[in-house]
């Protein structure tokens, strides 16, 4: 793993996303799972989406960004993404939203 992609447990990653003044929550699952309940102020951002790797091109390289999905998987893929692009903080929800223990935010379809 890279010094820019760092795994934390979810006590470690609600500290430090709550600290964080430059922080971006990204949701990596389907739109689907996100609306069924996802952490508060995450942005969707699906990763099997077609423009996911263009999607991610585009966002601010000066910020730090909190990955998560349902197990860990496919943020971890996608945060290895985010380095390979120049992004330097990355942060990888390591359990994914499965061992999340705080409230989720569910949205009505």
């Amino acid at each position: 793993m890279s010094d820019n992609l760092i795994d934390l447990n979810p006590k470690e990653f609600s500290n430090k996303l709550r600290e964080d003044d430059n922080a971006v929550l990204l949701d990596i699952r389907t739109p689907n799972e996100y609306n069924q309940g996802h952490i508060p102020n995450a942005v969707l951002m699906n990763i099997y989406d077609p423009s996911f790797a263009d999607e991610i091109q585009m966002l601010d390289k000066k910020k730090n960004y909190y990955l998560y999905c349902r197990s860990g998987n496919r943020s971890y893929h996608a945060g290895r993404m985010m380095v390979q692009f120049g992004f330097n903080k990355i942060y990888n929800l390591s359990s994914g939203i499965l061992d999340w223990n705080e409230p989720l935010q569910k949205d009505r379809e």
